[in-house]
């Protein structure tokens, strides 16, 4: 990919793990890692503090668009790598575009299931 489109567009691929995100920025194939450094993970829920959880993302995000000027909104695919044995509950999922958003989300597609690639993901985060 051009790094004249990858200035317009911005596609994450967020991977949730016990008080950690994953995040991969797909244009530039940056990645980072960022635990919480308060737990947002309880004993039932993957994420239990919503604040914390938040606050996590936005740094890692903040990470991955260091030195850009006018970063655009991301499209978001969020995946659960935890705690979802039985699927996710409705509040779950809401808890996962909640996050996905307050860190500047444009769209967000929460995704269950194997670990997606590069191609995947775009796939996904361009669909409805």
């Amino acid at each position: 990919m051009s790094r004249l489109r990858a200035l317009f567009l911005s596609t994450l691929y967020v991977r949730v793990s016990r008080n950690q995100f994953h995040v991969r920025h797909l244009e530039t194939k940056r990645e980072v890692v960022v635990s919480a450094r308060v737990p947002f993970s309880t004993r039932r829920l993957l994420i239990g503090n919503l604040s914390v959880a938040e606050e996590t993302l936005d740094d890692a995000v903040e990470k991955l668009q260091k030195g850009r000027w006018y970063p655009p909104p991301p499209l978001v695919v969020i995946q659960p790598l935890e705690m979802i044995e039985d699927g996710l509950s409705e509040v779950e999922e809401r808890v996962l575009r909640e996050v996905a958003a307050s860190a500047g989300a444009r769209k967000v597609v929460v995704w269950v299931g194997h670990e997606l690639s590069d191609a995947e993901v775009m796939r996904h985060s361009r669909s409805s």
